[in-house]
């Protein structure tokens, strides 16, 4: 709790409001309360999660108690920040769905002993609309309008709900409740996290320290990292798929995924750009798959990687249907067995039948292997079992 781990704890931050506070804070000598809240507005938290999840065991390995505040009454608004519309609105039930694997979800990242979990419908579920309007008082429609979000949108004509504008309000709220000393978010989350030290000082109450930290690059290399920009990897991801993802972003990506997401020095980094890229973004796939999906996964997801790739042998292990349970016929097309399996890597048949006109599909059946162009392919039911590739990592069994 000393001012020893002021390094680590600064490690990848954009922005902290401000040093000289959070020195004076560590100096008190005691566990500081860190706060990170995340909205259930999806069922699985992303690697994008990871970058602020990781700071917060930093908080904790410092011996400070980390708050994770799960925002099952937030969510029912929908955070607006680098929003340029409004969010869709989710149901109560939704959010309760959603919220039920978030803390096993975040603690495969922090330390469940030194975490405090909070829903913040305990204070807000309680409230009447007075409290709503007590609380809209302190703020000026002036201010929010120098949220860039908000500007942009006012800008543009592009409505505004006034519950959205409520949203920082809440934010800040929570960090009253929770007496918070420093809170953690992205840096899209400056202005929110200004508001709960506002907040705090209009109440009479020591300021949070805010720190933000960099907005994960999504698996394109361009984006951020977002379920809407379809370039994330989940946390609740299978390891196969999340090794995958990690082996298909670019290389300038990799490095910053050893930056943000293991927590690598520049000085480590430029160590390791010395050696062989591919064998790089190996061992961070390998490594992450590791932490987030189980010890040992990640090893084997790298060894199946190898043999499917280098050795262009089939995988050890794959899925497997009965032929009954894909089809009631004797006989049918094959992006119809594809789409059928329900596998991630076969949303629709419509991209079943992308893959096969792109050359993407082999039927391998009694030691020969085929090749499958033609969309309408018929595949009889098998007398002995039958493989289906798609792409390079696709792979699925079909059984009599």
């Amino acid at each position: 709790m000393s001012l020893d781990a002021l390094p680590s704890l600064l490690q990848n931050a954009e922005n902290v409001v401000s040093l000289d506070e959070l020195k004076a804070k560590l100096a008190l000598n005691r566990p500081l309360r860190v706060k990170l809240g995340v909205d259930p507005t999806r069922p699985d938290l992303t690697f994008g999660h990871m970058v602020v999840f990781n700071k917060l065991r930093q908080f904790q390995d410092a011996g400070h108690q980390a708050v994770l505040v799960i925002g099952d009454f937030t969510t029912l608004i929908g955070d607006p920040s680098g929003r340029s519309s409004t969010r869709p609105v989710l149901t109560e039930a939704e959010i309760k769905e959603n919220a039920k694997t978030y803390v096993e979800q975040a603690f495969r990242v922090l330390d469940p002993a030194k975490t405090e979990v909070r829903y913040n419908s305990e204070w807000f579920g309680k409230q009447s609309f007075f409290d709503c309007l007590k609380l809209a008082r302190q703020m000026t429609v002036a201010r929010m309008l120098e949220r860039d979000d908000f500007s942009k949108r006012y800008a543009s004509n592009t409505p505004i709900s006034i519950i959205e504008f409520l949203y920082p309000l809440l934010q800040g709220y929570d960090s009253l409740m929770l007496n918070a000393d420093v809170e953690l978010g992205g840096q899209d989350q400056t202005f929110n996290l200004l508001v709960g030290r506002q907040i705090q000082k209009d109440a009479g109450m020591p300021e949070q320290v805010i720190m933000t930290l960099p907005l994960l690059v999504g698996t394109d290399g361009v984006k951020k990292m977002s379920k809407s920009y379809g370039n994330y990897i989940a946390f609740n991801d299978t390891a196969k798929d999340m090794f995958g993802k990690i082996m298909s972003i670019g290389d300038e990506a990799m490095w910053t995924y050893y930056r943000l997401l293991l927590c690598k020095t520049p000085a480590e980094i430029e160590a390791m750009k010395a050696l062989h890229p591919m064998e790089m973004k190996k061992q961070l796939a390998a490594t992450l798959v590791n932490k987030i999906a189980g010890a040992g996964k990640g090893d084997y997801e790298r060894a199946q990687f190898e043999k499917v790739f280098s050795k262009g042998d089939l995988p050890d292990t794959m899925p497997e249907f009965a032929w009954d349970a894909l089809s009631a016929a004797p006989e049918a097309k094959i992006f119809d067995l594809m789409a059928a399996t329900k596998l991630p890597a076969f949303p629709s048949k419509k991209e079943c039948r992308r893959m096969i006109e792109q050359g993407a599909v082999k039927v391998i059946a009694d030691g020969t292997e085929e090749k499958v162009s033609d969309v309408n392919y018929t595949l009889k039911k098998p007398a002995t079992p039958v493989i289906v590739q798609a792409g390079k990592r696709n792979f699925f069994r079909i059984q009599p």
